[in-house]
């Protein structure tokens, strides 16, 4: 479900006015003014039975409807940018979603995915993406609520409506995941192995409770434990790529450190992975405190990559605990971290990107063969949605795409502090 208003985005408060004023047609009450003057109070109240602006100075009361009044609730995938499609964007101040990293993500996908449509991007080329137009707001009511978490500090629903009210804003970095120049995906954070392969399976199961479908897959990939044999190409970040000073960065500038990235700077490793994460936020959440990717900001322009070579069962399951608590998760000789630019990720030794895609004259059926069976074989979860496999996928990422309501607060010194709420 989300919500846009025009001149104000918060969540209602359906506290009715006084009869005497219902009764008035004007919508402004007091005395003149000649110019504007500093609120006293400001919040959203049920005015003639209708969700209004208010606004209460010293000499007058004014309140506006807001239009529209109602939130936009979805029921199917992909049904937020449909809504999306439709509206007329200029008119809006921001848009607010309620759910979790599932309709987060979508809506902010459908945002991003609206600006380059309006921009005239080609999103089957190799493009650069411009800004998404309208800040973001979630209120967290899902049960992971990772990307609410990495912002904020906290999931709590109140916390996040008052970063709306308050008009606190955060640049936020976005990952672009492509195939072959075609854009699949607009997103923040993704696995693929044990991470994709557990949500596929969690998938499956939906008749199940949520808690009970999540413990099932989770217990029954690492059962089938195994690894995945591909070929992991990445862009190491440097001090020239990465943000120092907060602030929107123009076009120019970014086209001007994306012309850094030399090709022989390209590092690559083969060889069989349990998983690899490629993170652009913190990726908070209840089972890792400090995060998924710990070291990585919202918005310094560098994306974290985790990947976890193949090891026993035992030492995994090790890994994986050490999220939970104060121990650091990577320290392991299986475990590689890496700052980096951009990933790409060839999964499989048997047929190369350039080997299915550079036969004109190959059989169609067999392409598609390999292309599904990939599919099946490869799942990737992204902010926790399964995203289509293909033989190669590309992960870019790209400074300060889309604002959020909330406000980063750097970390405290203090271990213990465990939010950064209001």
């Amino acid at each position: 479900m989300f919500a846009g208003g025009r001149r104000a985005v918060a969540p209602y408060a359906e506290t009715a006015g006084s009869g005497r004023e219902r009764s008035q047609p004007s919508r402004e009450r007091g005395a003149g003014g000649s110019g504007p003057e500093d609120p006293i109070c400001r919040g959203i109240f049920q005015v003639e039975k209708r969700s209004c602006d208010v606004v209460l100075t010293s000499s007058r009361l004014t309140w506006t409807p807001i239009e529209p009044e109602s939130p936009a609730v979805t029921d199917h995938e992909g049904h937020a940018f449909s809504v999306l499609k439709e509206c007329e964007i200029q008119e809006f101040d921001g848009l607010v979603c309620v759910g979790g990293d599932g309709t987060a993500s979508e809506l902010a996908h459908g945002l991003l995915l609206r600006a380059q449509i309006d921009a005239g991007r080609d999103i089957d080329s190799n493009f650069t993406p411009v800004r998404a137009p309208l800040p973001l707001g979630i209120i967290p009511a899902g049960s992971t609520n990772i990307l609410a978490f990495s912002v904020h500090g906290i999931k709590h629903p109140g916390t996040a409506a008052m970063h709306i009210i308050m008009g606190n804003f955060q640049e936020v970095d976005v990952c672009t995941f492509s195939s072959h120049n075609r854009l699949l995906q607009f997103g923040f954070s993704a696995m693929f192995g044990f991470g994709g392969r557990t949500l596929a399976l969690a998938e499956k199961h939906r008749w199940m409770p949520s808690s009970q479908r999540k413990e099932f897959a989770v217990i029954k990939t690492l059962t089938n434990l195994k690894p995945e044999n591909c070929e992991l190409s990445f862009l190491p970040s440097e001090d020239v790529h990465v943000v120092a000073q907060k602030g929107k960065r123009n076009e120019d500038e970014m086209n001007a450190i994306e012309q850094c990235n030399d090709e022989d700077k390209w590092q690559t490793i083969q060889g069989h992975f349990l998983n690899i994460s490629i993170m652009a936020i913190p990726c908070l959440c209840t089972v890792a405190p400090r995060g998924l990717a710990p070291y990585t900001s919202l918005d310094n322009g560098s994306m974290s990559l985790i990947a976890v070579q193949n090891c026993s069962r035992a030492d995994f399951i090790k890994h994986l605990k050490r999220y939970g608590n104060l121990k650091n998760q990577f320290d392991f000789p299986f475990v590689q971290t890496y700052t980096v630019q951009e990933v790409k990720i060839l999964p499989g030794t048997t047929h190369r990107w350039t080997d299915i895609t550079s036969d004109k004259n190959a059989d169609s059926h067999s392409y598609h063969s390999s292309v599904n069976s990939l599919k099946e074989n490869c799942p990737w979860n992204v902010d926790g949605n399964l995203m289509e496999g293909t033989s190669e996928v590309h992960i870019k990422i790209h400074s300060q795409l889309i604002t959020l309501y909330g406000k980063n607060i750097e970390e405290c010194d203090d271990i213990t502090v465990k939010c950064r709420c209001l």
